[in-house]
């Protein structure tokens, strides 16, 4: 994005995701010598402990980047709010894809404005923003809190870089108030290598599904040496508390319009790499990436017709078609992994399998590699693509290792 772009004010309000605060569910249990209490075993995300990061803010002037996930407390004040209300010196926010209240859809514009409630300006920081390091150096410390749903593919971690790499080249901290990644329990799929698959949907060199937090990730550019020049980011984490990548975590607000409830953000990992065809995930309904269908009875007796929806995308696949496929709202979400098998049916069934990858280079940068798309053209089994990506996936687990700031799920 060559200008800036402006960004809508926040939303009035958050939908809940999964009604209450988010959940913790563990596949594992550590012994210990006593049961934990309630208090003890509760999830703390890191914008819930002020008494850790206000010190930090005393006297300075902060700029933010959030969101609607961007909250504080059983309450779910918004950190915007809550910071003001502690006395914090807040110049600005900056917003990702979605907006700053989550409510424009994918890869649409978001607009600079001012936030009609607090007066606080806003700045959008999808994309290419000129006056983003100005914006920067008008403060002395940053704060970065956005809830990641755990695939390279969610642009908020792409966004995350540029905060990391504005606050190294104006030589200002970043605080990272780290939240849980919802499929954290898991590790999988094509690490991308090659630069020319680069874009804000495979940012980086990492697994597609990269089993970190937005702290831990920070952390790995950081080490790694991500940032122009090599030049790390001052960066200090909030660590969740009582919590591990053996829990699943349910979010207790919605991370994007089409991401509306627990199944969709555990499916997301396996629906996302239809966006590179044209067959509907369920945008334009009321259970986006939960039904797979296309308009063609040899895809499956269940039946939806994609509409329009407020807040999602004005292009919706095979909008006002009656599409055939599969209900996928009744799987078992705690289980639900990331799998080709949805991918692979569906490009089986195809009556004319040269329309199936209709957006071959987008495809080609969800996957971060065009070796898969050419793999399922070739015929390759789900074990047989997996094989080809097990040695890279081997030696990115090892380079995660050195990252982690929870206890891992195997």
């Amino acid at each position: 994005m060559k200008t800036l772009v402006p960004l809508l004010l926040f939303i009035s309000s958050c939908f809940s995701a999964c009604g209450g605060e988010g959940a913790q569910r563990g596949r594992t249990e550590t012994k210990t010598a006593a049961p934990k209490t309630q208090d003890e075993q509760k999830i703390i995300p890191g914008a819930d402990q002020l008494a850790a990061y206000l010190p930090l803010l005393k006297g300075k002037k902060v700029g933010l980047m959030g969101n609607q996930t961007s909250i504080v407390g059983a309450d779910k004040a918004h950190l915007v709010d809550v910071l003001l209300a502690e006395g914090v010196d807040l110049k600005f926010a900056f917003a990702p894809e979605h907006g700053f209240r989550g409510d424009i859809e994918r890869g649409e514009k978001v607009d600079n404005a001012v936030d009609r409630k607090t007066g606080l300006p806003l700045y959008t920081l999808y994309g290419e923003n000129k006056e983003a390091d100005a914006i920067v150096g008008s403060v002395d410390v940053m704060l970065f809190d956005l809830q990641d749903v755990g695939a390279r593919f969610y642009t908020y971690i792409a966004s995350m870089h540029r905060v990391m790499q504005l606050c190294a080249n104006q030589g200002k901290k970043l605080i990272v108030l780290d939240r849980p990644n919802p499929n954290g329990d898991q590790v999988d799929g094509p690490v991308r290598k090659d630069d020319k698959f680069k874009a804000d949907v495979s940012y980086h060199k990492i697994a597609m599904i990269h089993g970190l937090t937005v702290g831990e990730l920070a952390k790995m550019i950081n080490g790694e040496g991500w940032l122009e020049s090599g030049k790390p980011c001052d960066l200090t984490v909030i660590p969740v508390k009582n919590w591990d990548h053996s829990k699943i975590y349910e979010l207790p607000v919605v991370p994007s319009p089409s991401l509306p409830n627990y199944t969709a953000v555990r499916l997301y990992l396996s629906l996302c790499l239809f966006e590179g065809t044209d067959i509907s995930i369920g945008r334009g309904t009321d259970w986006p990436f939960q039904v797979v269908g296309y308009p063609d009875p040899v895809f499956g007796d269940f039946t939806f017709t994609p509409g329009t929806r407020p807040g999602m995308a004005a292009h919706v696949e095979q909008q006002g078609q009656l599409c055939y496929g599969r209900d996928l709202r009744q799987i078992d979400a705690d289980g639900a992994t990331f799998t080709l098998a949805y991918l692979l049916d569906f490009y089986h069934k195809m009556p004319d399998k040269n329309k199936f990858f209709s957006r071959p280079e987008f495809f080609d940068k969800l996957a971060g590699t065009d070796v898969l798309r050419k793999q399922i053209i070739a015929g390759k089994t789900e074990s047989e693509i997996r094989d080809s990506w097990a040695a890279d996936l081997a030696t990115y687990k090892s380079m995660r290792k050195k990252y982690l700031l929870y206890a891992d799920f195997e």
